[in-house]
């Protein structure tokens, strides 16, 4: 059966007002229009609904039952169908769900969690590392954000860069080659490499070849923190983006040093994703904004 739903508003205002006339005046319609409805709706029901009682008409026995259900009714439609978008942040209780690598939940978690603390005290944030395989935890919302270097294709996927950081080398302060590092040294020292899935190459080993060198790679880890662990009790290197290492760097007792001469090595984009069906979610979306806040302090943009 096919329902016209504008039928319920013509009833809830024939209920309210006890007539065909206070009905049509109460959602500014013409009589005959609301006295088509009414005819509709005894079809539909059965029920006449309001019948004249001298000069005046009475609502049925049915008509009186329903009069609160469809009052409520209506009022859950139009929640439906027009959403709050007011977001009270002090009654807010809700956990989201961020993935990106450890060095960026390192320069990010405190921050953020600070700013939510304070305006919001019942939200949580989980923190999640980078799966070693793709996984469409995104797409089916067990992610709320997604913070990374590389952006989905797909359209169904928001993306917003936040800002750019710089590769630089990272190295104990007593490393031999400390302070001395041309390109040549530079590839001729053991290199360390972060990759999730265990790769031994990325697009530095690509330059090099360019430039007729070849690095070698001693060993690829899973997370930044391990690799400077190595770094810092070893001769080799690593090759990071400085300012969202940077606490890891400074905790590990390390030292930076610039890339030399690879100025065609892009900086390194930090990059927000999320899915579209968070686009009008209130809560997400301010979410959004203390990340966005957070990153670009961090990055100085």
């Amino acid at each position: 059966m096919q329902l016209d739903l504008n039928l319920l508003t013509v009833l809830d205002a024939l209920l309210t007002e006890g007539s065909v006339m206070g009905a049509a005046n109460r959602l500014h319609l013409s009589s005959p229009a609301v006295s088509r409805s009414l005819g509709r709706i005894r079809k539909l029901t059965g029920d006449d609904i309001l019948v004249r009682t001298g000069r005046t008409m009475t609502p049925t026995p049915y008509a009186l039952a329903i009069r609160e259900q469809v009052s409520k009714l209506l009022q859950q439609a139009n929640a439906v169908l027009a959403p709050i978008r007011e977001l009270d942040l002090a009654t807010l209780e809700r956990t989201f769900t961020l993935q990106c690598h450890d060095a960026l939940t390192t320069a990010l978690a405190l921050p953020l969690l600070a700013s939510i603390a304070e305006r919001a005290p019942g939200v949580r944030l989980r923190f999640l590392t980078e799966a070693a395989v793709d996984t469409d935890d995104l797409r089916h919302g067990r992610v709320d954000l997604e913070i990374g270097a590389a952006s989905p294709e797909l359209p169904e996927f928001r993306t917003e860069t936040l800002g750019y950081d710089r590769f630089v080398v990272v190295l104990r302060r007593d490393h031999p080659y400390a302070g001395r590092l041309d390109l040549e040294a530079y590839a001729a020292q053991p290199h360390l490499l972060v990759s999730r899935r265990g790769r031994l190459s990325d697009p530095v080993d690509e330059l090099l070849a360019s430039h007729g060198l070849r690095r070698h790679v001693v060993a690829a880890v899973g997370t930044t923190a391990s690799a400077l662990h190595v770094a810092s009790r070893s001769d080799a290197v690593l090759t990071a983006p400085e300012v969202i290492c940077r606490s890891l760097i400074a905790a590990f007792g390390l030292t930076t040093e610039p890339l030399p001469e690879l100025p065609e090595l892009p900086p390194v984009p930090v990059v927000c994703n999320w899915h579209q069906r968070y686009d009008t979610d209130a809560g997400h979306a301010w979410l959004r904004d203390q990340t966005r806040e957070a990153l670009r302090t961090i990055l100085g943009t």
